[in-house]
């Protein structure tokens, strides 16, 4: 099993938080609008847009910055949730952002076939996104700089060794310019989620954007426990689905599912139905920090279940997870 030691956790954080009582949004726009142009200067920069409120925020800003100097991609990596895709492109193509569709799902599901451990994964999507893809679009259209959208969050946790993001790299003495031949630029490393969904309002994106549940940077495959495959990204996508359908009206800072490794013995009509097992996982919380699982009212949990084993095939057993973070974290791996 992965322990946090297998990567790096001594490096210090390279950057000083803003808290949110400390923000003002007008003026971190104006301050980190200077500071893209300044380190892009004449040439062109690239981003990965995502759709999450991290990676809409620094397109929004990289835009404003940078005007049609900034190319911004949505990378499809085959782990995203249902319509994603589409999704993005249209919200964006309203805001008169026009996002480049880069078909990467065969590579991301060749770097992950064969591997279950959790760092593993995070690693193989890690190079897989920066080295792979990355490095061809760059190599393609001559650009040196990516802006990302990693948060203050993301950097704590990794260099604690709490969990690898993999978007987490300088801090990690990872040099991207010898590495994968770009330099990564990150407005946001100061501020953690709510700060940021201030800053977006401040940009004006649509509440749609800057009230969207947190996402995670290598999407499904957080979720599933074990070898991520197509067939088991159907599953956790199919439940994912339900589970943003039946609590969007409650109050949480993040609600998911999550797809056991183990099949486990379930009945149907009378017969031994061997299958999956899916965990609800809903979390109050301020800044994805710590995390109280939400009391979600029991004829709701019931409903959940009664759709899940219904709707997703091979689904058997649905669990609702009810330890906080810490000692549990929100997103499974």
């Amino acid at each position: 099993m992965s322990t946090p030691e297998r990567f790096p956790k001594t490096t210090p954080a390279t950057v000083e938080e803003i808290p949110l009582e400390e923000l003002d949004p007008r003026e971190f726009i104006l301050e980190k609008i200077a500071e893209i142009r300044n380190k892009v200067g004449d040439e062109k920069a690239i981003n990965a847009l995502s759709g999450g409120v991290d990676s809409s925020t620094v397109t929004a800003l990289g835009h404003r910055a940078l005007g049609k100097k900034l190319i911004t991609c949505f990378i499809d990596n085959g782990l995203m949730r249902k319509n994603e895709p589409q999704w993005v492109l249209d919200s964006f193509k309203k805001l008169g952002i026009e996002v480049i569709l880069v078909n990467a799902q065969e590579e991301f599901f060749a770097a992950l076939k064969g591997i279950a451990d959790p760092e593993e994964k995070r690693e193989a999507i890690t190079q897989t996104f920066y080295k792979k893809v990355f490095g061809r679009l760059v190599g393609e259209s001559g650009v040196h700089h990516l802006l990302q959208g990693t948060n203050y969050t993301d950097i704590e946790e990794t260099v604690a060794g709490v969990k690898r993001q993999h978007n987490v790299l300088a801090q990690l003495g990872i040099n991207t310019e010898e590495q994968f031949g770009y330099r990564v630029i990150e407005p946001l490393a100061q501020l953690r989620k709510p700060a940021v969904r201030e800053v977006a309002k401040a940009l004006g994106l649509p509440e749609a954007i800057y009230n969207r549940p947190p996402f995670p940077g290598p999407a499904l495959a957080t979720r599933i426990i074990g070898e991520v495959k197509p067939e088991r990204v159907g599953i956790i996508r199919k439940a994912t689905e339900i589970i943003e359908e039946e609590l969007t009206g409650i109050e949480a800072f993040q609600s998911l599912a999550v797809l056991h490794q183990d099949m486990i013995t379930g009945v149907r009509n009378g017969i031994r139905d061997f299958g999956f097992q899916i965990e609800i996982r809903s979390w109050i919380s301020e800044d994805g920090k710590s995390g109280t699982p939400a009391e979600i009212p029991y004829v709701m949990l019931i409903r959940l279940s009664n759709r899940i084993t219904n709707e997703v095939p091979g689904v058997v057993s649905v669990t609702y997870n009810i330890t906080p973070k810490p000692p549990s974290t929100i997103e499974a791996i």
